[in-house]
């Protein structure tokens, strides 16, 4: 049976969850919208899908927002408690540092549910479901389905500038003007008509012109390259093969990746797992993190907590590709790194320690 002082803890802590993660969902929502529309833009994605690309995208990313939103989630709400000295209250009927655990990591067995439901199934299947769209993009078709004639696109971060006056219903380019400054010397090519494919097994870019001339020199001098052509192939930088690679292993299903002996398996494996965990760890981290009195001085504890919660999510990409590499060994897996956080924490903050302090007495008295 849940106390009076459980209940409230547990509505404090919820009212703060939900206030935090529909915020991160917000800007996560509007910085996906904008990379879509990105893509509509530049044919890549035609608007019928805008809706569908957008919503696998959320169902991919949610699992990775929940446990940050915890960790922010308990901080606010120990910290309000404090300020308020609602804790010394608790304190002094009885309520210690053990019933705020159970408290928080009862608010957390659901949420590591909810989590790991997230990171083990739907952040596969979306991830899956993802692909065959990114693959139905290598279609000639559909990546110029949303050009549109007489606009200006840029590519490889502005490096390449793309224009055709006029785009026919076989999604043929004509008239088209490429500038490139990825060299030391930019490139000018013009050419009556042209079509862009992709190599689906090689991820190879690459734009076909047919009549047209080239130019090679920088602008405002005489000493320029010229040449005319019937057939120029005209090679884009292909995707890298390495995030194709974890790209296509992150949409595998989590029981094919179980008992993998595959050090890619077993970091894509713990990366899905660390999740779920993370949340009950940063329930036992929450807790020591937060100053208990108002007359306690909590900038040390605050600098920790921004300290740890930095260095637990940056952790876990390193702890995954050293994985990959081999520089950590298989039996490790990639969770070591959370029990070294919470570790580390403990450590730092014992020699402040009511338990220590008792200690200290005793062998003092």
């Amino acid at each position: 049976m849940l106390s009076v002082a459980d209940r409230y803890l547990l509505t404090e802590i919820t009212k703060v969850f939900s206030a935090i993660i529909l915020t991160l969902l917000m800007v996560m929502v509007s910085i996906l919208l904008l990379r879509t529309l990105e893509d509509v833009n530049l044919g890549a994605l035609s608007n019928n899908a805008v809706l569908h690309y957008l919503g696998l995208q959320i169902l991919r990313d949610t699992a990775s927002l929940l446990p940050p939103a915890f960790f922010i989630a308990a901080l606010v709400t120990l910290g309000r408690l404090a300020r308020d000295s609602e804790l010394i209250a608790f304190g002094a009927c009885g309520f210690g540092p053990l019933r705020l655990y159970r408290a928080f990591l009862l608010f957390a067995l659901p949420l590591s549910v909810v989590t790991g439901w997230f990171a083990l199934i739907g952040q596969p299947y979306a991830s899956l479901q993802l692909q065959i769209i990114e693959d139905a993009k290598s279609e000639p078709s559909t990546q110029v389905a949303g050009l549109r004639a007489g606009r200006f696109y840029l590519q490889e971060e502005g490096n390449i500038t793309f224009y055709a006056a006029r785009i026919d219903d076989q999604n043929r380019f004509k008239d088209v003007f490429i500038q490139d400054r990825r060299a030391e010397k930019p490139r000018l090519v013009l050419s009556n008509r042209g079509s862009y494919q992709r190599d689906a097994n090689t991820g190879e870019q690459r734009i076909v012109l047919e009549e047209g001339r080239r130019y090679d020199g920088i602008p405002g001098t005489a000493n320029y390259d010229f040449a005319e052509f019937d057939r120029y192939t005209y090679f884009l930088e292909p995707e890298a093969e390495v995030d194709v690679e974890r790209r296509r292993r992150a949409a595998l299903p989590t029981r094919d990746l179980i008992g993998s002996d595959s050090l890619l398996d077993r970091a894509e494996l713990g990366h899905r797992l660390s999740a779920p965990v993370a949340i009950y760890v940063l329930a036992l981290l929450a807790i020591p993190l937060t100053t208990l009195s108002p007359r306690q001085r909590g900038t040390g504890r605050l600098l920790l907590a921004f300290l740890t919660y930095f260095a637990f999510f940056n952790l876990q990409r390193l702890a995954e590709n050293w994985l990959e590499t081999g520089v950590t060994p298989a039996w490790m897996g990639v969770l070591w790194y959370q029990a070294a956080v919470l570790l580390m924490v403990y450590l730092s903050l014992a020699p402040g320690s009511f338990w220590l302090q008792q200690i200290r007495d005793k062998i003092r008295g």
